[in-house]
């Protein structure tokens, strides 16, 4: 039960980051209602907890990302870092200027984005309540835990967001295949993206960065496209097509 716990929380987690922070704050595929939105933000902070990551800061980031990709101006290129620890520790600085409002971005990396001052600043960057969610990811492990070693998963859960990102952006531009001839390094890194629910089609997502589906070919599966269609069919989204996506500097940018 354990791992169920560990896994579950893992794929939450993650999920939320390419449905909530990545395809809806940085790239707006998709539509929904103001209560709407804010429900979904809401539930994102309750899910990722200890490494919820601000919308705002997320999506600069990777709007950044796709503008400079494996340049020097990339946030987050393994091509410039020795090993995913120092690219990650890079990534976090250049999140904290934007996330706590130290530095603003170029006007064209800007706005579109969610804000709930509550939860991205007063809890959402708050040590304390960072801690308070470590406490409570322990919990299970007192009553689950059957071997010593298992406690190691828990350090991996106060830092899932960090994570995420590193095997996204280390191993997307890294391993794999490449379907397109993009001008970046992007790789497709699984066929069939379970572990990042569907990030890893990151050579797809650049030649295409405002489809909401990150699959493009038939073996391909992208998980959080699946939930999407769902949520359309339930009218909890309504996808927007890329003439009605609300960011066409990117969309330049990255062609």
């Amino acid at each position: 039960m354990l791992y169920v716990f560990f896994v579950g929380h893992w794929l939450a987690s993650v999920f939320f980051q390419s449905f909530f922070h990545h395809r809806y704050a940085a790239h707006k595929m998709f539509t929904m209602k103001p209560a709407t939105e804010r429900r979904l933000h809401l539930l994102a902070y309750l899910v990722q907890g200890a490494s919820y990551l601000s919308p705002r800061g997320y999506a600069i980031l990777h709007r950044q990302h796709h503008a400079f990709s494996d340049t020097e101006r990339d946030p987050h290129s393994p091509r410039y870092f020795r090993d995913a620890l120092r690219m990650m520790l890079h990534t976090k600085h250049r999140y904290d200027a934007y996330a706590y409002r130290r530095e603003e971005p170029e006007p064209r990396f800007a706005g579109g984005y969610p804000e709930w001052k509550l939860i991205d600043e007063t809890l959402g960057q708050s040590w304390v309540m960072r801690v308070g969610w470590g406490a409570l990811y322990s919990v299970p492990y007192f009553f689950l835990a059957t071997h010593w070693w298992q406690w190691g998963l828990l350090p991996l859960q106060w830092v899932m967001g960090p994570i995420h990102g590193a095997i996204v952006n280390w191993c997307g531009h890294k391993y794999g295949y490449r379907s397109f001839d993009n001008a970046d390094q992007s790789r497709n890194t699984l066929p069939f993206d379970v572990v990042t629910m569907g990030e890893l089609f990151q050579n797809n997502h650049h030649k295409y960065p405002m489809s909401p589906n990150f699959a493009a070919r038939r073996f391909e599966i992208d998980p959080t496209w699946q939930v999407m269609r769902l949520l359309a069919r339930l009218r909890v989204i309504e996808i927007a097509t890329p003439q009605r996506a609300v960011y066409p500097q990117l969309r330049v940018a990255a062609a």
